[in-house]
Order: C-alpha cells, then structure tokens, then sequence
C-alpha cells in the first residue's frame, strides 16, 4: 500500500504550522515547527518569497493532505465524492475527511495522532457497530458506535493516548466513553467547528480550474 514517507516534522515545517502528526511531541518544545519556523531544505530561510494564486491553492491541498494523511488520488476521490453531495463543497470535503475511520479513531483518543490510529485501524484493533473493521478510509455514518478491543485498550500506547486526549477534550460532534475505549460519532462536524487555519475554499478554487 502507498503512503507518505516523508519525515513527519519535515511535512509540518514544510506547511509552515503544526499540523499534529507526532502525537503528544507536537505540544511540547521539542516540536520542530517551535524551533526552526522556517521551511526545510537549504533555501528554507529564505524571506519574501511570494506564491502565485495557483501556489497558494496548491499549498493549500498539501496542507490538508498532509493533515489527513491522504495520497492524492485518495484525495481527488473524495473531492468528487464532496462535490456530488448537497450543500457546499468545501465543507462536504472537510467532513468527509473527518469522517473516515482512522479519523474519528484520532478524535477518539485511540491514537495519539492519526497515523497511530489508521495503524490501530489495520490492525484489526477497533470495532464499529460491535464488528471488526480494518480499513482506514471506511466512511463512519451519524450514530455509529465505534470502539477499541479489549487488546488494543490494554496496550500502554492506546491508554496514554485516550487520557492524553481526554484531559485537552473531545469535540461537540462526538460522544466519548473514555474509560470505555468507545464512542457514538453523533454528526458531521459543521463548519466552525473545524479549525480555522483551513481555507477549503482554495481546494475548491483549484480543481475547478
């Protein structure tokens, strides 16, 4: 399977902020957005560089990418899938992103971050609706239930992360069981309650060139 194998910190630089992908090392010091905010490479600390129109839109979709940890014909997908939904496309795209399996595993606390969570995911670690899924893209419908096994809730890893995310919270659209490992995805997320240093709207603006 294709995936991104890039350094995790290296993507977060690239973007310019941090976009979580190291678990719990993203709130602390050592992350490396806080100590170098400036892009890698050897020109990375070069000042006054300006993106055209079509560069900002493109940085714009890497950013989410990355974030989601998608590859980009996983992404082109899901845009088309957003755009044959009622409503705006931007924000179709933003909650069918966050409706993915190895997403709501992340928002769950059963990972510390969201490449933690489609591992756990893979591995045959979470139950949807009381059966065994293990396909990171699988699309979470309002009202599912979603849970760790007994297994994986026994591991250091997965309890750590669920405290670690229980004491910063859970977000509105889900309903978590912490001590349980499970949880009811109650909703898409709307659109303010999503964060707002993503600019969707650049997406939408690129593929419809």
């Amino acid at each position: 399977m294709a995936r991104n194998l890039d350094p995790k910190c290296r993507q977060c630089r690239r973007e310019g902020e941090k976009l979580f992908l190291k678990a719990e090392k993203c709130f602390t010091d050592k992350c490396s957005v806080e100590r170098r905010a400036y892009a890698p490479g050897q020109h990375g600390q070069k000042s006054g560089q300006r993106l055209s129109g079509y560069g900002t839109q493109l940085r714009e979709k890497q950013k989410i990418r990355r974030i989601y940890g998608i590859l980009e014909r996983q992404f082109r997908r899901i845009f088309a899938a957003a755009e044959g939904r009622k409503g705006q496309t931007g924000e179709n795209l933003l909650q069918l992103l966050e409706g993915r399996l190895d997403t709501v595993a992340y928002r769950m606390g059963f990972g510390g971050s969201r490449a933690e969570s489609r591992q756990l995911v893979r591995h045959n670690g979470v139950l949807v609706n009381g059966k065994r899924v293990n396909i990171p893209s699988y699309s979470v419908r309002p009202g599912d239930v979603v849970q760790m096994t007994d297994s994986a809730r026994a591991q250091l890893r997965a309890k750590a992360a669920i405290e670690a995310a229980e004491s910063r919270g859970f977000p509105e659209w889900l309903e978590v069981d912490a001590k349980a490992g499970k949880g009811v995805f109650k909703a898409y997320p709307q659109r303010s309650e999503l964060p707002a240093t993503i600019n969707e709207g650049l997406v939408v603006e690129l593929y419809s060139r």
